[in-house]
């Protein structure tokens, strides 16, 4: 017999014994009295912001306001906002056009009250890179797409068809080093959602 049938005849007389699927049923009717507020709590407390906006136009003041697009790139996915940045509905493959971004503004299928992320997927994008390589990174939801837990939002993407996604919560951030939380680690060194109380 070789190594290599030795060590896979072990591992199989080894194994460990067979456990039922452990029953997550009652986790899947968690909800929060206010989800919106629970979603706003959460990404705050990760260090991200949330903004309640009525309208597209509350939108463009806030990111006229926090960023000159005159000198800074500002980067938008989401055709409501053109006049406040530059377009980019068809990105070019190579990653690298995007390295001077410092905002990019994207929309995002829903967002997840338990841990503050939102759910995106690459049509959405543009480049999968888009939210990862920003300086700065704003995603826009309307209110009636929240979810109170990721036991909802995996429900709710089931029997979707997409080539990629990602939850995203917050700025990048890691604490490693000597436990000292550092945000803008390795990615954007913020992160906005800004929820649309109604769809506009």
């Amino acid at each position: 017999m070789s190594s290599r049938d030795t060590i896979l005849a072990a591992v199989a007389s080894n194994k460990p014994e067979t456990m039922p699927i452990p029953d997550i049923e009652r986790f899947k009717h968690i909800g929060y009295d206010d989800v919106l507020a629970q979603y706003e709590m959460v990404l705050t407390a990760i260090g991200g912001a949330v903004h309640r906006v009525s309208n597209w136009d509350e939108i463009k003041t806030i990111v006229k306001e926090k960023y000159d697009s005159q000198h800074v790139r500002v980067l938008s996915l989401v055709p409501e906002l053109d006049e406040v940045a530059t377009s980019a509905y068809e990105i070019n493959p190579a990653a690298h056009q995007l390295a001077d971004v410092e905002l990019a503004v994207i929309k995002a299928h829903f967002g997840v009250a338990e841990n503050g992320s939102v759910w995106v997927t690459e049509e959405l994008l543009g480049h999968r890179a888009v939210p990862f390589i920003c300086q700065h990174l704003a995603a826009v939801i309307t209110a009636d797409n929240m979810v109170d837990t990721m036991h909802r939002a995996y429900m709710r993407i089931a029997d979707t068809q997409y080539g990629w996604g990602a939850f995203i919560a917050g700025p990048s951030k890691t604490a490693d080093i000597e436990q000292s939380l550092v945000l803008g680690a390795h990615g954007p060194r913020s992160m906005t959602v800004f929820v649309l109380d109604q769809q506009n």
